[in-house]
């Protein structure tokens, strides 16, 4: 009996160790000249949206680095993907906002449970039309001055655009995924994914709204293909850096 309890003891005292984790760091770089994006043709509430230097935002590069922004990178848990351990909801709220006649940000990224509350801060109205394939598709009017908050349930397959309908320039993009691993590529083309699962190999889909299908990129100037836009890469504890990823030039398209 008394060897019975020391060994129960000495269980709920051994410490519990919990998985190891590592960092994946990389730089999207435009395989090609830098450009400057093209101005918008401002034809909907002109006094208001024509004070604004608006310009096509589908593909925006770097002119120092030629760094890639907005790219999106993330653990692709679909059909052949990653398997994860449920993920605790983070239950978070993210903005987006019609600013300038301008939604900010491109991306928003969340996690399903999370909510998106839509803002306006704006003089004129606008809308946001999200066409979830998922969760309930909505189609919101935010008059000046005021927001709504909308809750997403559900983690979505792909990227949701979002539109305004009144000014037809304005997209931004919702992905709502099932976990926390991802990142979006700042102005200088860097991501950063934190608390990867160490000691196994996950797929990792790459996303940007300006490119049809990456056939191939350059992970530190050796030629890498891709299979319907996923990397495969081993994880190991602590960092992970790629280096620059390199997009050929002809796999994106600015129109």
């Amino acid at each position: 009996m008394r060897i019975a309890f020391a060994l129960a003891a000495l269980f709920v005292a051994a410490p519990i160790f919990a998985q190891e984790t590592g960092t994946l760091k990389a730089k999207f770089i435009y395989g090609g000249a830098a450009f400057k994006p093209e101005p918008v043709n401002v034809n909907k509430d002109v006094e208001f949206c024509g004070k604004h230097p608006l310009i096509n935002e589908k593909l925006l590069v770097d002119a120092e680095s030629k760094g890639i922004q907005n790219v999106v990178l993330y653990v692709f848990t679909g059909r052949g993907g990653s398997k994860l351990p449920p993920q605790k909801p983070t239950n978070a709220t993210y903005e987006l906002a019609n600013d300038k006649c301008r939604f900010e940000p491109r991306i928003v990224v969340l996690q399903a449970g999370d909510s998106l509350k839509i803002t306006n801060p704006d003089a004129v109205g606008h809308n946001a039309n999200l066409n979830f394939f998922v969760n309930p598709a909505q189609n919101i009017t935010i008059p000046p001055g005021a927001e709504k908050v909308v809750k997403v349930e559900k983690a979505e397959p792909a990227p949701i655009p979002v539109d305004c309908n009144i000014h037809p320039w304005m997209r931004a993009y919702v992905i709502a995924l099932d976990h926390p691993f991802v990142s979006v590529s700042d102005k200088n083309g860097e991501i950063e994914i934190k608390g990867l699962p160490a000691g196994e190999k996950l797929s990792f889909r790459l996303y940007h709204e300006a490119a049809s299908g990456i056939k191939e990129v350059l992970i530190d100037g050796k030629a890498t293909p891709l299979k319907k836009n996923v990397l495969e890469l081993d994880i190991k504890s602590g960092m992970n850096d790629l280096g620059t990823i390199t997009i050929p030039a002809d796999a994106l398209s600015a129109k």
